[in-house]
């Protein structure tokens, strides 16, 4: 067991933290994040003891609050440990695909609505959003709730993120020190292309729709960053603006930017923010999303989550 932080006034308030894949990406953003904080200690297993089944049912059982920073069979398989050992305390927050429409389980994006904040301070069981579904969401259900789109829309979605999203055997081809230079990964690559990606059927639920965007994911020569798209045709300008400022007033983590001319998908990299903007005409119109992958896109948010559930305040701990 390592203990990665221990900062503390009053033993009795502190919640201790697990993080069960503490080597990946998201786990090491949040490590970054949670590390220094004096009402929480975080603890995390060598990479070498992750894969322990008594050391993990152990450090589940022992936690407040625990981080699944895992593949989704890895997360069913934590989960399975608790309830094999009745545990109804430790909270669990699964950034993995496994458990985003599952029932039982908050959707971990309490801006989305005051019930979707209700049910994460509530809950035992929380899933973060993925990071695409994150800003299509963002975009797409405000107007939904404000009949401003139907739930019969037949919705199209770009979205570019960077390459640190698809772990760490991207990141290696990335970030290999053999790549030559002008190489295939130095242009933006299309994928999921048979349109099953794995977050559409959270983007379908939570927005809510129908049917599922037509989804266009691309991923980019840059390490962090995210920009979703969804064009639309018969909207007013306007009038998606003023649903968007209302919508988000006073949110933690969401803003409605005045202008996106300027912006790339990098403008958020590091910051666990998300910026909402809308582009275009009345004829045609872009809504934009911008955030970090690994921000608002993963990490980020289940920080944002763990406060709520714990009782801290909302951005404790966060880039904004």
């Amino acid at each position: 067991m390592q203990i990665l932080c221990k900062k503390v006034n009053n033993m009795h308030d502190i919640k201790k933290i697990f993080i069960d894949g503490s080597a990946g990406t998201t786990g090491l953003r949040l490590e970054k994040r949670l590390c220094g904080r004096k009402d929480i200690t975080v603890t995390t297993l060598p990479e070498a003891q992750e894969r322990d089944p008594h050391l993990r049912a152990s450090m589940l059982g022992e936690a407040d609050v625990a981080f699944l920073c895992l593949p989704d069979a890895a997360a069913r398989e934590a989960v399975a440990m608790l309830e094999l050992a009745q545990n109804a305390r430790t909270v669990l927050i699964d950034a993995s695909t496994a458990h985003r429409t599952a029932p039982g389980w908050a959707y971990g994006f309490p801006e989305l609505g005051a019930d979707f904040a209700a049910a994460i301070r509530q809950s035992k069981r929380i899933a973060v959003p993925g990071c695409h579904a994150s800003g299509f969401l963002a975009l797409a259900r405000p107007l939904i709730r404000a009949g401003l789109l139907s739930r019969g829309a037949l919705l199209h979605c770009v979205s570019i993120t960077g390459y640190t999203g698809g772990g760490k055997a991207m990141i290696a081809d990335y970030e290999s020190p053999a790549r030559a230079p002008g190489d295939a990964l130095h242009v933006p690559k299309l994928y999921a292309l048979d349109q099953n990606h794995k977050h559409l059927p959270e983007m379908a639920a939570y927005a809510p729709l129908d049917a599922p965007p037509v989804f266009c994911p691309i991923v980019g020569d840059f390490p962090c960053g995210m920009e979703v798209a969804i064009p639309l045709h018969g909207l007013a300008k306007r009038d998606a603006l003023d649903c968007y400022r209302e919508f988000y007033a006073g949110a933690a983590t969401v803003r409605v930017s005045p202008d996106a001319s300027l912006l790339t998908p990098a403008a958020c990299a590091g910051r666990d923010c998300m910026e909402i903007a809308v582009e275009g005409n009345d004829a045609r119109l872009l809504l934009l999303a911008r955030f970090d992958n690994l921000g608002k896109g993963a990490s980020g948010a289940a920080v944002q989550c763990m406060n709520l559930a714990i009782g801290a305040g909302e951005t404790e701990g966060l880039v904004l």
